[in-house]
């Protein structure tokens, strides 16, 4: 009868480390999927980051690409404390990923506040949009040593499909078109099909005027944004949930086998 006990433990240990070996794989590519998420955002979208004049979207790709780091070392942990059946590393596992389970949660709330337009982080995100993209278009454009700001203008405009801050006429005011170093009433980048000098011509068949302006293009992109790192974030809280559940098991079933 002891001897049966026994072998049953033993076959529920093992299948509990397989358990948690397949969940820690699924952890470490979730992991991954976060930390290139925030080297993607730092890379590819780093030049919208540059036209807030904030380093709230740059932070935000940063603690993404360290809850990436994060998330890696855990999963070696958990495969280390699996394998080796280390009880007290499985303890420290068990903390971790209760700790990473709150922050994701916190963090996702955040942002599906943020999202659904709730004070005060949907007024902070218009505001901040509002005044320095506006400030920025008109102040930095084809200015000296602004040549990043220059670019990255051009390619809002031409990604989005939008001229201006609120409207193609924002550009009046612009230190650029005051100026009179150029004949353009928009950038070239206003154009639908970009050439040089294009923007001498205004009519909304030539630019994106009735198309609305840049700043409710790119708030709605980050708004999306800040949606899907919600539901991401909590989905993968609720796997850790598993992961935990499973943690618990192994510890208590190595406690009993005699082995």
């Amino acid at each position: 009868m002891e001897t049966q006990r026994e072998k049953t433990h033993t076959c529920g240990t093992i299948c509990l480390k397989y358990l948690l070996f397949l969940f820690n794989i699924l952890f470490w590519l979730a992991g991954g999927v976060v930390l290139a998420v925030g080297v993607w955002t730092l890379v590819e979208k780093s030049d919208y980051i540059s036209l807030l004049n904030s380093s709230f979207y740059s932070v935000s790709a940063y603690i993404l690409i360290a809850a990436g780091v994060i998330v890696i070392m855990t999963g070696i942990i958990g495969c280390c404390a699996t394998l080796k059946e280390m009880k007290s590393l499985l303890i420290v596992y068990l903390i971790l990923l209760l700790c990473i389970f709150l922050l994701e949660i916190i963090a996702g709330v955040l942002a599906y506040i943020t999202y659904q337009h709730c004070f005060p982080f949907c007024h902070q995100l218009d505001e901040e949009l509002r005044q320095n993209l506006t400030g920025t278009m008109q102040q930095k454009y084809q200015q000296t040593g602004q040549e990043s700001i220059t670019e990255a203008v051009d390619k809002l405009q031409q990604e989005f499909k939008c001229c201006g801050s609120h409207n193609s006429s924002d550009w009046t005011d612009s230190v650029w078109i005051q100026s009179g170093r150029t004949e353009r009433l928009v950038p070239d980048s206003c154009c639908k099909t970009p050439s040089e000098l294009c923007g001498i011509r205004d009519h909304p068949s030539n630019i994106y005027k009735v198309e609305g302006g840049c700043i409710e293009k790119l708030e709605e992109f980050i708004l999306s944004q800040l949606y899907i790192l919600s539901a991401v974030g909590i989905g993968i809280a609720f796997l850790q949930l598993v992961g935990m559940m499973f943690t618990c098991c192994l510890y208590r079933s190595l406690e009993e086998d005699p082995y």
